[in-house]
């Protein structure tokens, strides 16, 4: 299983039924395919539920979508990090907007999965949050504005200042986090534009998983990551 490198795009499954079950490993199984076509590092986040499926099936980084505060055992229903290290992920998403933790927790998992050799990417939603979980030193922190998450304008072209300002205060903060961004990434051409703002590649989600073609996107996705 590769480790988390930059540049990198990371594509998080959710709960689509898209890539949920078969349909989640064959959905990584193209994304390892135009990963070692194009060179370009591509990292999936499949549905809890299909975690260690997709880690027997692929050799691209897999990562889980979150987890728990909370320690293994007498705890149903939650995410807890043993859980995560036993199905082989590489690292977890923390924090997303559909996910949200205090930053008391956030600081906690951020020391738990670095003693575990888990990378941790860190989801923010302003500069103020950028800040304060840049100062964690997470791996990477991704910007994405909640108003912008799963629509047709990307947040490089609706709001380039946010992603401009969050690479310079999260490197102001802590130089060697990765910073990607996300909300409403479709296509190249936005990729492109995150990277010539500063970042190291971006988060998305249904612009890939629910794509009539994912290879064709995940193909139009990397060219913008190499120009």
């Amino acid at each position: 299983m590769k480790a988390l490198t930059r540049p990198i795009i990371v594509v998080n499954f959710k709960t689509y039924p898209e890539a949920s079950g078969a349909r989640s490993v064959a959905l990584s199984k193209v994304c390892e395919s135009v990963a070692e076509e194009t060179g370009v590092v591509i990292a999936v986040a499949p549905p809890m539920t299909d975690l260690a499926a997709v880690v027997e099936s692929v050799g691209i980084p897999v990562l889980s979508q979150h987890i728990d505060n909370v320690k293994a055992g007498s705890t149903t229903g939650h995410v807890p990090l043993e859980s995560v290290v036993a199905s082989g992920a590489v690292g977890t998403l923390l924090n997303h907007s559909e996910r949200r933790l205090r930053i008391a927790d956030i600081e906690s998992l951020i020391g738990k999965c670095r003693n575990a050799g888990l990378s941790t990417i860190v989801c923010t939603n302003d500069i103020g949050v950028t800040k304060a979980c840049s100062s964690l030193e997470p791996d990477f922190v991704a910007i994405e504005p909640p108003e912008l998450i799963g629509g047709d304008i990307s947040v490089t072209s609706a709001n380039p200042a946010i992603v401009k300002d969050s690479v310079g205060v999260a490197r102001q903060i802590c130089s060697g986090i990765g910073v990607l961004c996300g909300a409403g990434i479709k296509n190249g051409d936005d990729v492109a534009k995150a990277v010539e703002l500063g970042t190291d590649g971006v988060l998305l989600a249904s612009g890939v998983v629910k794509a009539g073609d994912p290879r064709k996107v995940l193909l139009d996705l990397a060219d913008g990551m190499r120009r």
